[in-house]
C-alpha cells in the first residue's frame, strides 16, 4: 500500500479482527515504523473509532469491546460469499428460526453495502436458481464475473465474454443471459448465443472475462433456466463412462470424487457373523462418473488409499498400472 489512507484502513481492518495487537506486529504488517503506526492510531481516534491502548507485557492496541464499524467493508467476493451462505440456510429449511434469522441477516447486510454492489447482489438474488446442492467445495467463478452476469440478466442487457470450452477451445461471443443456475457446486448461465444462434448453457467458471454491453434483449416467456441447464447437462456427450467399486466409506470417497463429479452408492453386503468381523470389515461402494479424459482418475484412486476394482472402461486399468509402475520406479530411484 502506497497511500497513508489505505494503510489507515488496513490498520482498521486488522483491529476489527479482534484481540490485542502489539505495536511491533502492527508496524511489520503495515510496512511502517512504530511512530507511524501511532500516528495512524491517532487518525482513527479522530474519526471516533474507539481504539484502546493495553499496557503490560502482552499489551498493544485493540478496538473497544462491542464496537462495530459501519458501513460494512466487504469486497465483492466477500459480500457474495456471505449472501450465498445465507441463501443456502434459507433454502435448506432448517427451521422457522433459521429461516427468519437468515432473512433478517440478509436484509442487514444489504442495507449497509455500497449502492452499486447492493444492486448487483439484488440482481443475483433475483436471477439465480438452485438445484441439487454439493456436499463438497468445488472451485467456483470469480465474484465479479458472477455479479456482472446477474446484473446483465436482471437488466436484460447482452454481454461479451471470453469462454474456455471443455475441449480447450477458446472463443469470444455475445450472449443474452436469461438466468443463472447453481447445480452440484457449479454455476451455469443459460442464454442466447451469438455463435450458434441457439439457447446455450455455459459454465461460469470457464468464463475468463465478461463485459456488459449496451442495448437490451427480449427473453422468451416462461423460460425456465434451471430446467434448461439440467436438460442440457443430461444430454452432454462424454467420452468415457467410468464405474469402479471401492472398499471405503462414502465420506472417504467423496474426499476424492465430490458429488458434482461422481455418484456413489453403497453396495449391500452380507451381515457380519461376529462383532470382530464387523470391526475388521469395511463396506464397498460403487462409484459412477462420466469423464472426457481418464488421466486424472488414477492419481485420485491412489490418494483414496483403499482397495478398488475397476469395472469399466478397460483403458482405465492400463492407466492405473502405468501409474503404479512409475511410482515404483520413483521409489526405487536413489539420490545421485
Amino acid at each position: 500500500m502506497s497511500r497513508p489512507t489505505a494503510r489507515v484502513l488496513a490498520l482498521l481492518e486488522i483491529l476489527q479482527a479482534g484481540g490485542v495487537h502489539p505495536l511491533a506486529s502492527l508496524a511489520e504488517r503495515l510496512g511502517v515504523d512504530a511512530r507511524t503506526v501511532r500516528r495512524y492510531i491517532d487518525h482513527l481516534v479522530d474519526l471516533d473509532v474507539p481504539v484502546e491502548s493495553v499496557r503490560g507485557r502482552y499489551g498493544g492496541y485493540r478496538l473497544a469491546p462491542g464496537y462495530r464499524m459501519p458501513p460494512l467493508m466487504l469486497t465483492d467476493d466477500e459480500a457474495l460469499a456471505a449472501l450465498l451462505g445465507l441463501m443456502t440456510v434459507r433454502r435448506t429449511g432448517l427451521g422457522a428460526t433459521s429461516a427468519a434469522a437468515a432473512d433478517t441477516a440478509t436484509a442487514k447486510i444489504r442495507r449497509v453495502l455500497p449502492r452499486p454492489l447492493g444492486r448487483r447482489l439484488t440482481a443475483l438474488l433475483a436471477t439465480a436458481r438452485f438445484t441439487a446442492p454439493a456436499d463438497d467445495a468445488v472451485t467456483g467463478p470469480g465474484g465479479r464475473v458472477l455479479l456482472s452476469l446477474a446484473e446483465a440478466a436482471w437488466d436484460r442487457r447482452p454481454v461479451e465474454m471470453r469462454y474456455h470450452a471443455r475441449d480447450e477451445r477458446r472463443s469470444r461471443r455475445v450472449v443474452h443471459p436469461y438466468g443463472l443456475v447453481a447445480h452440484s457446486g457449479r454455476w451455469y448461465v443459460a442464454g442466447a448465443d451469438s455463435i450458434s444462434g441457439q439457447v446455450r448453457t455455459f459454465r461460469v467458471d470457464r468464463i475468463e472475462h465478461v463485459e456488459v454491453l449496451s442495448g437490451s434483449f427480449d427473453q422468451p416467456e416462461d423460460f425456465d433456466a434451471a430446467a434448461h441447464v439440467l436438460t442440457g447437462l443430461a444430454r452432454t456427450p462424454w467420452a468415457h463412462e467410468v464405474t469402479f467399486r471401492a472398499q471405503a466409506t462414502v465420506d472417504r470417497i467423496r474426499s476424492q470424487f465430490p458429488e458434482g463429479v461422481a455418484i456413489v452408492d453403497e453396495v449391500p453386503s452380507a451381515p457380519p457373523r461376529s462383532k470382530d468381523e464387523a470391526v475388521r470389515s469395511e463396506g464397498w461402494c460403487r462409484v459412477r462418473l462420466r469423464a472426457e479424459r481418464l488421466e486424472w482418475i488414477p492419481p485420485r484412486l491412489a490418494a483414496l488409499d483403499r482397495p478398488f476394482v475397476i469395472e469399466q472402461p478397460g483403458e482405465l486399468r492400463g492407466l492405473v498400472n502405468d501409474l503404479a509402475r512409475r511410482l515404483t520406479r520413483y521409489a526405487d530411484t536413489g539420490p545421485g
